[in-house]
């Protein structure tokens, strides 16, 4: 026990004092099965991302315009009803993935149509005008906005009906 205290505190220190010079990167990983539902696969990117959520369209977005509402599919429906590319998977990422690169990885790998949305205020907002930014730049914008307007958490599940 002694020695684990030990290891700990000289990890510690040496962090402290080269933390700077060293970059950890941290590959986030999103569990892709075709028996899983949307509901469970947004749920995964929310919890990695509170201020950020994740919505299935029936077809691809334009670039630069996104998809048009009633191309969102709001059923909770199982990954292999609406995949292009029938198949099982991880899809991997950093913070500093940009939100296009992401999108593009669920189209590419999994023929999966999918969307970030950002908090803002009450609202969710798709990101498509910053889709450059990365995932973390994103959700600290959302988190910013949430205690900038000091709002309750909302339900990333939630839907207007249209």
């Amino acid at each position: 026990m002694i020695y684990i205290i030990l290891i700990i505190s000289i990890l510690s220190l040496f962090w402290y004092k080269y933390k700077n010079v060293f970059t950890i990167t941290i590959m986030l990983n999103l569990k892709i099965n075709r028996t899983q539902t949307i509901s469970m696969v947004k749920r995964q990117f929310n919890t990695i991302f509170p201020f950020l959520k994740l919505e299935f369209f029936r077809q691809e977005p334009i670039a630069g315009i996104g998809n048009a509402k009633n191309k969102m599919i709001i059923t909770d429906v199982k990954l292999k009803e609406i995949q292009v590319i029938n198949k099982d998977g991880i899809i991997s990422f950093e913070m500093n993935t940009t939100v296009s690169d992401l999108e593009n990885n669920f189209s590419t790998e999994f023929g999966l149509y999918v969307q970030v949305f950002r908090k803002s205020g009450k609202i969710w907002l798709e990101t498509t005008a910053t889709d450059n930014w990365t995932l973390e730049q994103q959700n600290e914008e959302g988190k910013s906005l949430e205690q900038h307007l000091k709002i309750e958490p909302e339900n990333p599940n939630d839907h207007d009906i249209y």
